[in-house]
Formats: C-alpha cells, structure tokens, sequence
C-alpha cells in the first residue's frame, strides 16, 4: 500500500502518514526501524506494510516509494 508522510520525529523514530483517501495512520519506531530508514520528511511518498482492520489498523513496515 503507498501512502504520504505526514509527520515524523526524529528523536522517536515515530509519525504518521495520509493514506491516498486522507486518512491519517500512525506508525511508530518498531515499523520505522524495519524498513531501514534513517530519515523521513512529510510528503514523501512511502511504501506500508499494513495489519489489522478498522481501529486495529497499524503500520508494520514503512520504507520509501520507488519506481
């Protein structure tokens, strides 16, 4: 799934992202980490990895979108 950053704190490793349909989804270090990220800025368009429905929604792995 793509989605664009939104907001991210460097001292966390945590933020969020927009989905393509607005919605705003958190992800914390544990999902930053696994994608090998050093740095995110908002609006960069990320690839997730995402589990859970609804609420339960939650960000597994977030690495950068490339062609």
């Amino acid at each position: 799934m793509q989605a664009t950053a939104y907001t991210y704190d460097s001292e966390t490793r945590s933020g969020s992202v927009l989905l393509d349909d607005g919605t705003p989804l958190p992800f914390d270090a544990a999902a930053f980490d696994a994608g090998g990220l050093l740095l995110l800025r908002p609006g960069q368009r990320v690839r997730i990895d995402v589990t859970g429905e609804g609420d339960d929604r939650r960000i597994d792995l977030i690495t950068l979108q490339t062609l």
